[in-house]
C-alpha cells in the first residue's frame, strides 16, 4: 500500500523525546519510586513492620515482572500508543488509590497493578520513542527520554518533602503523586501523537551476536535489579531511623533523583569511549560502593555518597543494558527488551522482601546491603566475561 507524504514525513524528534521523558517520569519515576519517600511516614502512621513494607515493594515488582512478560507477547492487540496511555492512566489511578486505604491487602493489590503499568510504560514508551527518534535521525535524544525516571523521582521527592513540611498526611502524599501522574498522561497524549505504526518484522528469529552474550547480559541485568533495589527502597528509611542524619530526610531522595536525571547521558559518553560492556561493569562496581556507603558510613557524607552513586548509576545501567540487548537481538527487539525487563523484575521482587525479613530479625540493613553489593560485583564479572 502506498504511503502518503504526510505519513512518510519523519516524526518531530524533540516532542517525542519530551513525551518519553514525561511518560517515564510519571510511569516509572513516580509510579515505581515515590513509595520510597512516602514509606517512612506510612510506617509511623500505620505501624507497618519492615517485612510488610518489603512485601508491598515486592508486590509492585512482581507486577512489574508480569507486565514485562505481557509486553513480550507478540500478539498484544491494538496500537502500542493506546497501551502506553492506558498504562499511564492505570499508574496514576493506582498511585493515588494508595491514599484511600489503610489495609495491607489493598496496598498489595494496587502496588501490583501499578507495577504492571510501570513495566508497560517503560517498554512501550522506549520502543515508541526510540523508534521515532531513529526515524528522525536524532538517536542521541534518547538521553532526554531516559532522563525522565530521575526527573520524576526528583519532582515527586520535592513534592513529598514540601507536603510533609506543610504537615500533610501520608494519604495526601499518595493523592498528590497520583494527580501529578494524571497530568503527565495528558501531556504525553499531546507530545506523542497518534500515527500509523510500521509493520513489525515477521518471521525473523532473534539470535545473539555472539554465543552466550545475551544470556550472560540477561543474568547480569537480573543481578543488577536485586543489587540496587534494596537501597532504592529503604534509603529514606535508613535516614529517618538514624538520629544523626534524620534532618536530611526531606532532601536525600531529591539528591537521588537529581543524580539519576543526567546519568544516562554520562554513562552513554563513557560507553562511547570504553564500550558498553566495560561501562556496564564499571557502573555496577560504582553502584556497589554506593550500596555499601548507605550502611557502613552512617553520616551526612556517607548517605549523600550513597544517593549520588546509586542514583547516578541505576538508570545508566538500565539504559546500557537495554541498548546492548537491542544490539544483540536480530529482528524485532521488542521481545528481547521484555526478557531483560523480566530478569530485572525478578531481582527486584526478591530484594525488598529479603531485606525486610532480615531487617526485622537483625535490626539493620547491613547484611542485605552487603549481599546486594556482592550481586552487583558478580554482575560486573558476568557481563565482562
Amino acid at each position: 500500500m502506498a504511503t502518503s507524504p504526510a505519513t512518510a514525513r519523519p516524526p518531530a524528534a524533540l516532542p517525542a523525546a519530551l513525551g518519553g521523558l514525561i511518560a517515564m517520569a510519571a510511569g516509572v519515576g513516580i509510579g515505581r519510586f515515590v513509595y520510597t519517600p512516602i514509606l517512612p511516614p506510612m510506617i509511623e502512621a500505620l505501624g507497618l513492620s519492615k517485612s510488610e513494607a518489603g512485601l508491598i515493594a515486592s508486590s509492585n515488582f512482581l507486577g512489574y515482572l508480569l507486565g514485562a512478560l505481557l509486553a513480550a507477547t507478540p500478539w498484544l492487540p491494538g496500537p502500542r500508543r493506546a497501551w502506553l496511555l492506558g498504562a499511564l492512566a492505570a499508574s496514576a489511578l493506582t498511585t493515588g488509590g494508595m491514599g484511600l486505604t489503610t489495609s495491607l491487602a489493598p496496598f498489595l493489590a494496587m502496588r501490583f497493578a501499578g507495577g504492571m503499568a510501570s513495566a508497560l510504560v517503560l517498554i512501550l514508551a522506549s520502543a515508541l520513542v526510540l523508534e521515532r527518534l531513529a526515524e528522525a535521525g536524532r538517536p542521541r535524544l534518547s538521553a532526554v527520554h531516559f532522563a525522565g525516571v530521575g526527573s520524576g523521582i526528583a519532582v515527586s521527592a520535592l513534592a513529598v518533602a514540601l507536603l510533609l513540611m506543610a504537615g500533610q498526611s501520608w494519604q495526601s502524599l499518595w493523592l498528590t503523586s497520583g494527580a501529578l501522574s494524571l497530568a503527565a498522561t495528558i501531556a504525553v497524549v499531546l507530545l506523542i501523537p497518534d500515527r500509523p505504526e510500521p509493520a513489525r518484522p515477521a518471521g525473523r528469529q532473534q539470535r545473539p551476536a555472539a554465543a552466550g552474550s545475551l544470556p550472560r547480559l540477561i543474568g547480569a541485568y537480573g543481578l543488577f535489579g536485586f543489587g540496587y533495589v534494596i537501597t532504592a527502597t529503604f534509603l529514606v528509611t535508613i535516614v529517618r531511623t538514624t538520629p544523626e542524619i534524620r534532618p536530611l530526610e526531606p532532601v536525600i531522595w531529591v539528591v537521588f533523583g537529581l543524580s539519576a536525571a543526567p546519568s544516562v547521558a554520562v554513562w552513554a559518553r563513557i560507553a562511547n569511549r570504553v564500550g558498553i560492556q566495560t561501562s556496564f561493569a564499571v557502573a555496577c562496581l560504582v553502584e556497589a560502593a554506593g550500596v555499601l556507603a548507605s550502611v557502613v558510613w552512617p553520616s551526612t557524607a556517607g548517605v549523600f555518597l550513597a544517593a549520588i552513586l546509586v542514583g547516578g548509576t541505576f538508570m545508566g545501567l538500565t539504559a546500557l543494558g537495554l541498548v546492548r540487548a537491542r544490539g544483540l537481538a536480530a529482528g524485532d527487539p521488542h521481545r528481547t527488551l521484555a526478557l531483560m525487563t523480566g530478569a530485572f523484575g525478578t531481582g527486584q521482587i526478591v530484594g525488598p522482601a529479603f531485606a525486610g525479613m532480615l531487617y526485622d530479625r537483625l535490626g539493620s540493613l547491613t547484611v542485605p546491603s552487603f549481599t546486594a553489593a556482592g550481586a552487583l560485583v558478580l554482575a560486573a564479572i558476568l557481563v565482562r566475561r
